[in-house]
């Protein structure tokens, strides 16, 4: 089950996310550092209870909506210096190191067990509690069995995509929505295998949903 400590990071989430964000490259933000709150998001359990795995969506002062989903580990991974979003002082596990969870196999597992149906989706802020304004769909075939760790590259648009291998299903490909926009749909309909959605709330205080990431056949699969 995923356990919310309550006690403190050094630095927060918030303040790893306000200098790492700038750097990516579908941040609409030009020439000025960003104002960012948290507005939504949920958790996914790493069956081994190794790996934290959370899906925080923040916005910025101008509304703009980012998804960013990230792994907490107790200790750094070998040659993933890229993806690390920052290191932090937990008050109860000290050190943890913060990645991109785009990187990470064990998000990127967990994820697409989401949209197979095969994990829930956990509040973002209580222990073991299921988050239902999580909404997933899985049309896919039954024996995809993905293996390996995947390629990242920067997908369409503001997304990122993960290029795995799932055996006799081919080639798939996991799309991680960045920047949101209410309302939005998963583009590419006719390939889209599932997909995961959640809500926010927006800074007027209003809510909003839209596609956080969705699984799909590659173009050579």
């Amino acid at each position: 089950m995923s356990l919310i400590h309550r006690t403190t990071l050094t630095p927060t989430k918030l303040e790893l996310l306000t200098d790492w964000l700038p750097r990516q490259p579908w941040y609409a933000g030009s020439g000025r550092r960003p104002e960012l709150v948290k507005a939504g998001g949920f958790r996914l359990d790493d069956p081994l209870g190794e790996v934290g795995v959370e899906f925080m969506v923040v916005t910025d002062q101008d509304g703009a909506a980012y998804h960013v989903p990230m792994a907490y580990r107790g200790a750094p991974r070998a040659d993933a210096e890229d993806a690390l979003i920052g290191t932090t002082e937990h008050g109860v596990l000290g050190r943890r190191w913060i990645y991109d969870g785009a990187h990470d196999p064990v998000v990127v597992a967990q994820l697409i067990a989401l949209v197979r149906g095969e994990a829930e989706a956990q509040a973002q802020s209580v222990s073991d509690t299921p988050d239902p304004t999580v909404a997933r769909h899985y049309a896919g075939p039954a024996d995809a069995a993905v293996s390996g760790a995947g390629s990242v590259t920067d997908g369409p648009g503001a997304t990122t995509d993960v290029t795995l291998d799932a055996g006799a299903a081919g080639r798939l490909v996991l799309r991680v929505t960045r920047a949101l926009r209410p309302g939005a749909a998963d583009g590419g309909a006719g390939d889209v295998l599932g997909h995961v959605e959640a809500p926010w709330r927006q800074p007027d205080g209003t809510g909003a949903r839209a596609v956080l990431a969705s699984l799909r056949k590659a173009a050579d699969g």
